[in-house]
């Protein structure tokens, strides 16, 4: 099964209109439409879980914490942290790859950090 990507409310907008503009077959949904808004990160986390989704986030400070404690109780898609310095057209054309390039069975309970 080919991944699906889950933002959350702080990562940088216009990498997910930047993702869906230029590869509209990724299944990437905004933290608006599920809202996402005032949860925590634990409730984050398994909303995406509960989609088959891995989690894009900048948080790279709590985050790691709450995923290590979610998968510790259920599986876990994956997490995804993107650095904020992280040029949006850099970002994209990441996470494209790692859609193009692996299934999301690969992903169950691995966090990758970008930059490399």
């Amino acid at each position: 099964m080919k991944l699906r990507f889950q933002a959350d409310a702080d990562l940088n907008e216009h990498i997910v209109r930047g993702i869906l503009r230029r590869y509209p077959s990724i299944d990437f949904k905004t933290a608006n439409a599920s809202a996402l808004r005032g949860l925590s990160d634990l409730e984050v986390l398994a909303l995406a879980a509960g989609e088959n989704r891995v989690l894009v986030s900048h948080d790279r400070k709590s985050m790691p914490r709450a995923f290590a404690t979610l998968t510790a109780k259920r599986s876990n898609p994956g997490l995804i942290l993107i650095s904020q310095r992280t040029d949006v057209l850099v970002a994209i054309e990441w996470l494209h790859l790692a859609w193009a390039a692996t299934e999301a069975a690969e992903w169950e309970g691995r966090i990758l950090t970008l930059p490399l």
